[in-house]
């Protein structure tokens, strides 16, 4: 059984994804517990695998399936990769870094809080909520991409001008959260 917040059909709206068509599978529960996480990971339903599949099955094949949370890592195993990799999807994983990732993935986006060690070895995409906190850490996880998202939105301007000083760096804005869309 695994513990679900929600599954939507909506657009990624963060990092190099952004505008992709994607059945999001929200995960509840987290080892972390953010004061800026816009999530209520606590709230879920339990649904067997059959279940998740079905649901995700109501939506099209070319949409990327994003596994987030709340912290997926807790609970995706493999045999749910394997499953969902089976009905044609692409599979994305959004996570905070903390926990081992099981095989299969096709995009990695780590999202590093401070202060707490991030153990897996590869990532696609690192994505950092920026804070005002020391990012500079996180350019030693390898990536093919390095982005900076303002904090709900809040610290645009401070984050556009890390990233002219510090131009490794992309800014990554939540346009679901301009557009009004979940």
């Amino acid at each position: 059984m695994y513990r679900i917040n929600e599954i939507f059909y909506s657009l990624q709206g963060e990092g190099y994804h952004t505008g992709r068509a994607a059945v999001f599978i929200r995960f509840a529960g987290c080892n972390l517990h953010c004061d800026f996480c816009d999530t209520d990971w606590q709230t879920y339903t339990e649904m067997t695998k059959e279940q998740i599949m079905r649901e995700v099955c109501r939506y099209p094949k070319e949409a990327m399936v994003v596994l987030t949370g709340g912290e997926p890592s807790l609970q995706v195993k493999e045999e749910l990769i394997l499953s969902l990799h089976d009905l044609g999807y692409t599979i994305a994983i959004e996570t905070n870094g903390t926990h081992t990732l099981p095989n299969g993935i096709d995009w990695i986006t780590c999202s590093p809080k401070q202060g707490h060690q991030v153990v897996i070895d590869k990532a696609n995409e690192i994505k950092v909520v920026y804070t005002g906190q020391d990012i500079e850490q996180y350019r030693n996880i390898p990536a093919e991409h390095y982005y900076l998202q303002p904090c709900s939105m809040q610290n645009t301007a401070e984050v556009i001008d890390y990233i002219k000083q510090h131009p490794r760096w992309r800014l990554s804005l939540q346009t679901h959260k301009y557009l009004n869309i979940q």
